[in-house]
């Protein structure tokens, strides 16, 4: 019996990092989207220089 919930315990925990690891993968994708838009928006901007961000 014990050992049946840990098994069970084991596949909550690693279907739970599955579905964390596929979101942060989406949010990952996002990011790059919007930093490959950046360069693409700022790539003919005026002076050449221009940065799309603070830092």
């Amino acid at each position: 019996m014990l050992l049946l919930v840990l098994i069970l315990l084991l596949a909550l925990i690693l279907g739970g990092a599955g579905f964390a690891v596929h979101v942060l993968w989406w949010i990952a994708l996002a990011v790059l989207v919007v930093w490959v838009l950046g360069f693409v928006f700022t790539a003919g901007g005026a002076g050449g220089r221009r940065r799309w961000y603070r830092w």
